[in-house]
């Protein structure tokens, strides 16, 4: 039995070892999944949502999130704006939400434009949204699923209790995935507040949407059990970004990207 499980944690560390990567702003992270297959899955479930969800029919609002995305788009690197097919759809859905996937696909649900009052606030959450996909998040989330999966079943196999087993699953809950979720977001906020500085829209007005999203919200759950840190505390670390960021507004402005997309 002991031999098995050195043997069963040598094979977990070497997929931890071997899957390595690091994030924009050189967090190592580890990742199991090829671009290729993420971006498979991505569009695949981007396809999917535009068969099941109702698309907005309304043109003028189509084309104002459409001219967003293509300020947003357009300030990324070569690599990574000619990698994917970028693509949006404006769901018909009162959900203040938004999303990107791996793939280049953006959703944009319209009941977002109620609380994004202008096209700055509406690219601070696009921005923010394909923060994501350029730090790879959904492959380390997807790698920690499988990571937790294969630790579950060697427990499993080694006898642990149930008693055990919830333990530490409740631990594994608390300890990584809800820590990483938040580090994520805050790592796709500091990346969307420059992305959306370098395309000529105003950082500052992610900060005042934030603030429009806390008097939207209700009652939220305390930030150690959420997977997303805390209006405050993300209010609190853009402000810490905002000098460089309007630093890069200002040469984008200059440079003659001002955006002028109209609602």
């Amino acid at each position: 039995m002991k031999n098995f499980r050195t043997f069963v944690f040598s094979i977990f560390l070497g997929l931890i070892l071997t899957a390595c990567a690091s994030s924009p702003l050189n967090r190592r992270q580890v990742v199991l999944y090829s671009d290729a297959e993420m971006a498979r899955q991505g569009i695949s479930s981007y396809r999917q949502m535009q068969a099941e969800l109702p698309q907005s029919n309304n043109q003028r609002e189509i084309q104002y999130v459409q001219c967003v995305a293509n300020h947003v788009i357009a300030a990324l690197d070569e690599d990574q704006r000619s990698g994917s097919v970028w693509e949006v759809t404006v769901f018909d859905n009162e959900q203040a939400n938004a999303f990107a996937l791996p793939g280049g696909k953006i959703g944009v649900y319209n009941g977002l434009l109620a609380v994004a009052q202008n096209q700055h606030q509406l690219a601070a959450v696009m921005a923010h949204e394909v923060g994501h996909v350029l730090a790879n998040h959904s492959n380390e989330r997807a790698s920690q699923s499988t990571l937790r999966n294969i630790g579950v079943a060697a427990a499993q196999v080694l006898g642990v209790s149930n008693a055990t087993m919830q333990a530490l699953d409740l631990g594994t809950q608390l300890g990584l995935f809800l820590p990483f979720n938040r580090t994520q977001e805050s790592e796709a906020d500091s990346i969307g507040v420059i992305l959306m500085a370098n395309a000529g829209f105003d950082p500052q007005e992610s900060i005042t949407l934030w603030q429009n999203m806390t008097a939207e919200g209700g009652a939220r759950p305390p930030e150690l059990l959420s997977t997303h840190p805390s209006p405050t505390s993300r209010m609190a670390e853009l402000n810490r970004l905002m000098g460089a960021a309007n630093a890069l507004r200002q040469s984008a402005n200059a440079a003659g990207l001002n955006p002028d997309c109209i609602r």
